[in-house]
């Protein structure tokens, strides 16, 4: 069995869920054995490049009033020691709390390198070492040296090579609109194709694992063609296309790739690539008035009224969705 933890390493519940997860598996007495994956998530995608100091930023007011609608009824300082108490509870501390506002994106990527390169054992020894750096030991995990000690001292030496370089950076970005698109939080838990949101006890996470742990039904590229969609509907087209990428290259004579692709690229203007793709669907398909009707809506953003009302007048006489 397969259990991914969608979280980010600068999130306390993260810490929380994975001890938590921890203590439900002590008594999992399922016959599979399982793997625990972690998948990126990013709770403060904006966070700089270089670090700041977690206490000066807890004095900025946007700051505070963000953090009060986390919590609501609570103060920012009342908060840390609710998390704080909970954290000790499964075994977290003495010390507890970021010092460090901290750009995670490569601690992802040291995550991301480390199950590809050696596995989830491996993998699972450099979160937890993330995760201390971060909350208990107040390191900059945004710090290329903190990171590489990390990889080492995880026995993930290779890592310090790898991340010297740009590897796992086209990866960790599929994962991440991969989590985009199922609308995943930190901590999510995801075997197969069912989630379990926020860092829950652990007899809430062994009733979600008894209650099934098949692998997901679906071929991977129809995943990755749902997410494609999901993320077109969140108002995301250039990370539509980004997991398109891959099945417009192995699959791009697919009339479903071609339709969600020529969507993404008029929702991102990108008009010359939609109507060479819409031209290609309407000749196979003269018939579809909702792809003749894009390919008129697609002329016409170009300012090619005449051509575009052709082909509207047409959609119109097809269906009167379109009138």
């Amino acid at each position: 069995m397969r259990i991914e933890i969608w979280a980010d390493v600068v999130c306390g519940w993260a810490y929380i869920g994975k001890r938590r997860l921890e203590k439900a598996l002590e008594s999992w007495d399922g016959d599979d054995a399982v793997e625990v994956v972690w998948r990126p998530y990013r709770i403060d995608p904006t966070a700089p490049d270089q670090a700041e100091p977690m206490d000066e930023i807890l004095r900025d007011p946007i700051v505070d009033a963000a953090l009060r609608q986390c919590a609501p009824g609570l103060s920012p300082a009342e908060n840390q020691v609710r998390v704080s108490q909970v954290a000790a509870a499964v075994g977290l501390g003495p010390r507890w709390g970021a010092a460090w506002r901290a750009n995670s994106h490569h601690a992802h990527r040291l995550l991301t390198l480390a199950y590809a390169e050696a596995g989830a054992a491996v993998q699972d020894a450099v979160a937890e070492r993330l995760l201390r750096a971060h909350f208990i030991e107040a390191r900059d995990i945004s710090d290329r040296t903190v990171l590489d000690q990390i990889a080492v001292d995880a026995g993930f030496s290779a890592g310090v090579r790898l991340l010297a370089g740009s590897a796992g950076e086209e990866l960790l970005r599929d994962q991440l609109l991969h989590g985009r698109a199922m609308g995943v939080t930190s901590p999510t838990f995801v075997v197969g194709d069912r989630r379990l949101a926020g860092a829950q006890a652990p007899e809430a996470i062994r009733e979600f694992l008894a209650a099934g742990h098949a692998e997901s039904t679906l071929p991977t590229e129809v995943r990755r063609l749902r997410h494609a969609e999901a993320l077109l509907d969140r108002r995301d087209p250039l990370g539509a296309l980004t997991l398109l990428a891959p099945l417009l290259a192995d699959h791009g004579d697919d009339p479903n790739v071609r339709l969600l692709a020529a969507r993404a690229y008029f929702a991102s203007a990108q008009l010359g690539r939609a109507e060479q793709l819409l031209r290609i669907l309407v000749d196979r398909s003269p018939g579809d008035a909702y792809v003749r009707h894009l390919l008129g809506r697609t002329l016409q953003r170009q300012g090619r009224a005449t051509q575009a009302a052709a082909h509207l007048r047409l959609t119109a006489a097809m269906s009167p969705d379109y009138v």
